[in-house]
């Protein structure tokens, strides 16, 4: 699984028990290099420390006796197997059953051309009906793109490796992917948070509504999503960059899911952690509390109309926004918090599918079915 340096060979010559050597031949040139490694009785700790590091002797394993013993190996490991720069990762994938591979591939296949289809019949939608043109379905066309480009990160290369037996991934191509995946799942999170705001300022502020929500605004708060998706995107790009030394270099995922690439590293993971739980707290929570307070207004404002008929009707232009988010949130949060309580890498891997490819492959569906000026142009547009 590790790109081996070249070959190394340990041997342990004839010496007096009182003490022991050991010689590292790596590979063809000058004579191999001995060091001594004190009495023969030390610890096998010394012994495999005093291999892997020229001039080490007991005294080397008894300092380092403090580390932890995972940190430990890990330090070994690299020296042996990891001596070269990483030059692919291994995906752990969905199944190893070569009688389900046919049925994976067909399925997201699939599910991945219907998600594009319904994506583009609603950018199709606004672009094509002056009727839509409203800020609402400018914000929607521009998550639909978002959502295509979101599920392409991720499926184009599951359906690769089914159909060629490879779980292989470059660590470039690894980057690449983490880049890719972090800005167009920012870009949905703020884009829906964007939409909360647009149905706040609809239903609390009806007259001021396209004073507030004018052209400029809108187009504000799309470049805005994006230069905070993108900055994020490469603020974990970086991250991932100081990374040189892994503990495996499997990824128990059928993607480079960067919070797993960073429980890979071998160095201290509490600088990793702490990183994760400050971009969380950053990119997760300001969305989420607007998302809130958007609808607590809203609720609040729906609560006070006197006819039944008026709140129902206020709540109908926010159900399909409404659905999506609960969509979106809890299959992520389900999928991460069923990730600390199994240990399964495989369910893990499973359970991802839902927000990466389930919840883009449902959008379309919900908004074209809960409303009723996209249904109808939609099905202008699909008229022979």
């Amino acid at each position: 699984m590790y790109h081996q340096p070249p070959p190394l060979s340990l041997r342990e010559p004839a010496l007096p028990s009182s003490s022991a050597s050991v010689v590292w031949n790596q590979g063809a040139g000058p004579q191999p290099r001995i060091w001594d490694l004190g009495d023969s009785r030390g610890s096998q700790q010394d012994l495999r420390l005093s291999a892997v590091f020229p001039g080490a002797g007991p005294s080397w394993g008894r300092v380092l006796q403090g580390l932890s013993r995972a940190f430990l190996m890990c330090l070994i490991d690299i020296r042996l197997k990891n001596e070269t720069r990483i030059s692919e990762f291994y995906l752990l994938g969905l199944s190893d059953d070569p009688e389900l591979q046919p049925t994976l591939f067909g399925l997201f296949l699939s599910m991945y051309l219907i998600t594009g289809l319904g994506n583009l019949l609603i950018i199709l939608a606004f672009t094509t009906d002056p009727h839509v043109h409203t800020p609402m379905y400018f914000f929607l066309s521009i998550r639909s793109w978002s959502d295509i480009c979101f599920t392409s990160t991720t499926v184009p290369k599951m359906l690769v490796d089914i159909q060629t037996h490879s779980r292989a991934i470059s660590f470039a191509g690894c980057l690449t992917q983490i880049s890719l995946f972090i800005i167009f799942c920012c870009m949905d999170v703020m884009l829906l948070t964007v939409m909360a705001y647009d149905r706040f300022v609809a239903i609390c502020h009806p007259l001021n509504y396209l004073l507030f929500m004018n052209p400029r605004l809108c187009v504000s708060l799309a470049l805005l999503s994006f230069f905070i998706s993108f900055f994020d995107g490469h603020l974990n790009i970086w991250m991932a960059l100081q990374m040189t030394d892994f503990k495996q270099l499997e990824i128990p995922n059928f993607f480079c899911d960067p919070s797993q690439i960073l429980d890979l590293s071998c160095k201290d993971t509490r600088t990793n952690a702490i990183f994760k739980y400050v971009a969380a707290t950053i990119y997760g929570f300001p969305p989420i509390f607007g998302i809130l307070f958007s609808y607590y207004k809203i609720i609040s404002s729906v609560l006070r109309i006197p006819s039944s008929g008026g709140k129902y009707k206020a709540f109908s232009t926010c159900g399909s926004h409404l659905s999506v988010v609960c969509l979106f949130f809890g299959t992520a949060l389900g999928v991460y918090v069923g990730s600390a309580v199994s240990h399964s890498p495989r369910d893990s891997a499973v359970s991802s599918v839902m927000y990466t490819v389930v919840t883009p492959f449902l959008n379309p569906f919900i908004y074209s079915l809960r409303n009723r000026d996209l249904k109808s142009v939609l099905s202008r547009l699909l008229k022979p």
